[in-house]
């Protein structure tokens, strides 16, 4: 009984002992870190080398020569300036705030100096400033739509270009040019001009060259302004004809394919766009009968020439043209239709219910006609399809074939295009002392200003499409993309 009490005992002392020894061992590494750290900066002050944590200024011990003490000091030496960096509000990178300081002694002027120093640049501190306002007016969700854009004129960017290209893009930023009509048909015509000025290098053939020679025009085009459904479907249309060319065999020669290419063009032009709204123009007249009173929005060439003919033909009726800001398109329709002597009434879309009630029928426009029936056209045209359809009054819409496109879209948000927010402020140049409370609405935070350009009809609320091929339903517009494009091609090679 002594005995294991004896050794029971000496274990509890060896183990005590070994507590001690172990410890000791710690607070001797503990000291002696501090002391080689103490050493190294003591080294580096007297003798001007670099202390511990200041790799950058002068020669010092590599890693690999260094023992476990004397790294484990740097590393809470660096520790230490990382603290005191950010204390006084500089980066926590020693790069980053030596850069930053060596730049305020560079931008602060000598004291005493009297030579005149050039201004150095303004900080970047302005131009973030200015990016962030920027972003608080832009309106989030549209965030994937793009802005409008200036064109860039400059010759070194551009000088591989057509002429007419650049003169075309000019015409388009500035909205020049508006309807989807007539920017067809001015790009298709700039195209054949394209191809008929055209000289391929030698060591490769028109119709093989010419699809290369173009992306770039069209990729010009597209960067001035966003192309409309319609321009898209032409490019496609060509861009196809091209590929049949190159499929030819035997092969054409230059010659041939460039006389092939521009004749398809001014068909393409002929038969889809002046016959067909020939075509839409007898087919609406159909539906015109005396005393009608129609309605229309905004400015659409076909349906203006289907109310001139439907004057010459005879028939008496009233037009109410509906329109609205920035664009004021239709000023340009009631001008035509006044001078021709059509009783007329204009109005801004804030007034559409009020004019609603003696309003027989609505004929309306289209930018394109989606593959679900929808109508994709001037903003604005929803809101009047679907007044009208809630007064129980048929909506009518013209629209070419060459428009219905393969794609579907239910709302305006997905595709669009954005308009330059400031036409929206208006400005009173007759009364300088006038204030508008939108002049400076740039420098208003959380103010935003929305300038959209198209919107989308849903087909529930449109009677009739009239195309060059009848009358039909929104809902067919898929059958006559399909059917009838396949028709025209076969037309085309036959001719």
């Amino acid at each position: 009984m002594s005995t294991s009490n004896q050794s029971h005992e000496m274990s509890q002392h060896g183990s005590k002992a070994s507590a001690s020894t172990s410890e000791g061992k710690r607070k001797n590494q503990k000291t002696s870190r501090k002391a080689v750290y103490k050493r190294y900066n003591t080294l580096g002050q007297s003798s001007g080398s670099p202390a511990l944590g200041h790799p950058q200024s002068g020669a010092r011990k590599s890693l690999k020569d260094m023992t476990k003490a004397e790294r484990r000091a740097l590393q809470e030496q660096k520790v230490l300036e990382k603290q005191d960096r950010k204390a006084a509000g500089l980066p926590s990178s020693a790069k980053k705030a030596s850069e930053q300081e060596a730049h305020r002694k560079v931008a602060s002027p000598k004291i005493g100096s009297t030579a005149n120093t050039p201004q150095s640049p303004a900080p970047d501190a302005e131009k973030q400033a200015k990016k962030q306002q920027k972003r608080l007016n832009e309106v989030p969700w549209l965030s994937h739509l793009d802005p409008p854009k200036k064109p860039n004129t400059a010759s070194n960017t551009n000088k591989d270009l057509h002429p007419a290209v650049l003169a075309l893009g000019l015409r388009f930023a500035e909205h020049k040019m508006v309807g989807s009509n007539a920017r067809c048909v001015a790009m298709l015509m700039t195209f054949a001009k394209i191809i008929q000025d055209h000289k391929p290098p030698s060591d490769a053939s028109f119709s093989r060259h010419i699809q290369k020679y173009l992306d770039p025009h069209i990729a010009y085009l597209l960067s001035v302004r966003p192309m409309s459904l319609s321009m898209r479907e032409c490019i496609r249309w060509l861009k196809k004809e091209i590929s049949e060319i190159v499929e030819e065999d035997p092969p054409l020669t230059d010659e041939s394919a460039r006389n092939r290419l521009v004749e398809r063009i001014e068909y393409f032009i002929k038969e889809r766009i002046t016959v067909a709204d020939r075509l839409i123009v007898e087919n609406g007249m159909q539906k015109i009968q005396n005393g009608d009173v129609i309605l229309t929005y905004a400015k659409s060439s076909v349906v203006e020439a289907l109310l001139l003919e439907a004057k010459r033909s005879g028939y008496e009726f009233r037009v109410v043209v509906v329109d609205s800001r920035p664009m004021f398109e239709g000023k340009h329709l009631l001008r035509r239709l006044v001078s021709a002597g059509i009783d007329c009434t204009y109005v801004l879309l804030s007034s559409i219910y009020v004019v609603l009630k003696d309003v027989t029928k609505v004929i309306l426009g289209a930018h394109a006609l989606l593959n679900n029936g929808a109508v994709y056209s001037r903003i604005g045209t929803a809101m009047v399809a679907m007044a009208a359809s809630d007064k129980q009054i048929p909506v009518m819409v013209c629209c070419e074939t060459y428009k219905f496109v393969n794609r579907t879209q239910v709302d305006s948000l997905v595709l669009n295009e954005m308009g330059n927010p400031d036409e929206l402020v208006v400005k009173k140049s007759n009364d300088e002392n006038s204030s508008n409370s939108l002049t400076n609405w740039r420098d208003v935070p959380n103010l935003r200003l929305l300038n959209l350009h198209y919107d989308v009809t849903p087909s529930k609320h449109i009677t009739l499409v009239v195309t060059e091929v009848g009358l039909i339903p929104c809902t067919s517009a898929p059958v006559i993309w399909r059917e009838y494009n396949e028709e025209f091609r076969k037309g085309v090679q036959a001719k």
